[in-house]
């Protein structure tokens, strides 16, 4: 059957078909419902909060990311799911906070044999990819997918091998391009990414990530680094295929989430941006690399220049948008899955990253202090949401869902998330606030962390056993220098029936931590 064409429609007409109002207590200032919008979910890739102009960056030029938030609206207490790749991203699809989430940290599913062997997972795909989805997870895709829109997922995956159930078509996307397996965005020139449900081939030798300057050359050199700059950029092929996902449903609804693996370790960027920026900061050491990254001989103008091309990819997606008449009825919302990372060359205390926050190792990317979990979260979709606002209500990914089934009219799945649809619309007294937002992570030694109002508490190193709340006052101590637990036993209790309430035993024991009560195998 032929997929409607719900824009040919009057709005009249749509509210006959459906049955329901499109957009319950959020009307548009004409106060005539508002025609289900496309969507694009661009998701960067270890991305700081402090990273982009419109929060503070002085150092990386990211003017095309800077104009949807002149356009649109910058929220300042927007929170990942979590602090690493994987979990952040089941969250943001499922809607379920990382004490109910089936993922809830990355787990490389590393029984099934040499899965760091990049050689050899490029024969075997068995050897590829993380730990799936249960194929009967619901995702936003299927809500979406519900009310007529076309779904396409680009980027990076990490929710399913290639050859498991919780492969993206699997999920509820009808197109996928782009990184399966987590490892193998390791480098930006793979031998293959995936179309669908077909191995893409690309003309790049084999060049693992981890391979450092051949014996006796000079790191000094620039030509001793021509084996990490090699012939198909992924990102570049990524891009071509998301516009041409939006030319190809530009006729029907749609959603595109765009999870590139920019800004993420290696230090690979167009070199023309790396010239721009060599000259901007001038002479700099190399980075020799380590295990797992490429060595770069400037690293500071590389992880900018990554950057920067990002938002040039922003403003071409923008540009797509406004040739085929298609911008006043789209929103775009641009975001990060976590804080800042430590490694591979990148450098956040030069970029001051994570603004406010601390971005250093404990702090940033794995953790869940304020470093490792508050996103940029940009909003854009002219003429509905009010240009250069900027909103303080709290979320985090699992509003996503409630959010987008509310904005589209489809029917709200049982999440641990609120719609802020109404802080979108600018009707701060329609929106709904939560009681807390809930974390817990149980790699980097286990965590729990809980944000009330401004109160923030945390426990980590939870797998040497339990441990006591450290308690921070967010609105005058933002760094969480200053724990104050001490002083504040009404509040610590409080925390502690959260965390106790919120937190379910995972089904994957990978994810237990015997601190919590969960059954864990013995040594």
């Amino acid at each position: 059957m032929a997929r409607m064409n719900i824009r040919s429609f009057p709005a009249l007409v749509l509210l006959t078909l459906s049955g329901t109002t499109l957009l319950s207590g959020c009307k548009a200032k004409t106060e005539t419902p508002l025609a289900p919008p496309n969507i694009i979910f661009i998701m960067a890739d270890d991305l700081g909060y402090g990273e982009l102009g419109c929060y503070g960056q002085t150092k990386i030029e990211t003017p095309n990311i800077d104009d949807l938030a002149r356009r649109g609206m910058r929220f300042t207490q927007a929170y990942s799911g979590s602090p690493v790749c994987a979990p952040a991203r089941c969250v943001l699809l499922t809607g379920r906070h990382t004490g109910h989430a089936y993922i809830r940290g990355n787990d490389e599913w590393g029984e099934r044999g040499e899965v760091w062997n990049f050689a050899r997972a490029a024969e075997d795909p068995n050897l590829e990819g993380q730990r799936p989805l249960p194929v009967d997870s619901l995702t936003v895709a299927e809500v979406l997918k519900s009310r007529g829109y076309a779904t396409g997922m680009v980027g990076k995956w990490g929710l399913g091998g290639p050859l498991s159930d919780g492969i993206p078509n699997n999920q509820g996307f009808d197109f996928f391009f782009g990184y399966n397996c987590q490892r193998q965005a390791h480098t930006y020139f793979p031998l293959h990414l995936w179309k669908n449900r077909e191995k893409v081939r690309l003309d790049n030798p084999l060049v693992p990530p981890g391979t450092k300057l051949s014996e006796g050359a000079d790191p000094d050199d620039s030509t001793a680094y021509a084996n990490f700059w090699l012939r198909e950029y992924s990102p570049d092929l990524m891009q071509k295929e998301a516009l041409g996902f939006i030319e190809q449903n530009k006729d029907n609804p749609f959603f595109l989430y765009y999870a590139t693996p920019i800004s993420h370790a290696p230090l690979q960027a167009p070199p023309h941006w790396v010239d721009h920026y060599r000259q901007k900061f001038g002479p700099e050491a190399p980075y020799v690399g380590d295990k797992g990254y490429f060595p770069n001989r400037t690293p500071h103008a590389a992880y900018a220049a990554m950057i920067s091309y990002l938002d040039e990819k922003v403003g071409e997606l923008v540009a797509k948008l406004r040739e085929l008449g298609l911008e006043e009825n789209t929103l775009i919302v641009f975001t990060s899955d976590n804080g800042p990372t430590y490694n591979g060359g990148t450098d956040s205390p030069y970029f001051n990253s994570a603004g406010p926050f601390k971005s250093e190792y404990g702090w940033g990317k794995g953790f869940v202090h304020e470093g490792g979990i508050r996103e940029p979260f940009i909003a854009c979709w002219p003429g509905k949401i009010n240009p250069g606002s900027e909103s303080l209500h709290q979320l985090s990914f699992y509003d996503v869902m409630p959010t987008l089934a509310e904005l589209t009219g489809a029917e709200p799945p049982p999440t641990d998330g609120i719609s802020f649809l109404p802080a979108l619309m600018g009707k701060t007294n329609e929106q709904a606030a939560h009681e807390f937002l809930y974390w817990e992570f149980p790699e980097y030694d286990g965590q729990q962390a809980v944000r009330m109002g401004d109160w923030k508490g945390i426990r980590l190193e939870l797998h040497k056993g339990p441990s006591e709340i450290q308690l921070f006052d967010l609105k005058s101590d933002p760094a969480e220098s200053h724990d104050i637990a001490s002083g504040h036993p009404e509040i610590v209790e409080k925390i502690r029936r959260i965390m106790e309430t919120q937190h379910k035993e995972p089904e994957l024991t990978r994810f237990r931590m015997a601190a919590l009560g969960d059954e864990v195998a013995k040594n």
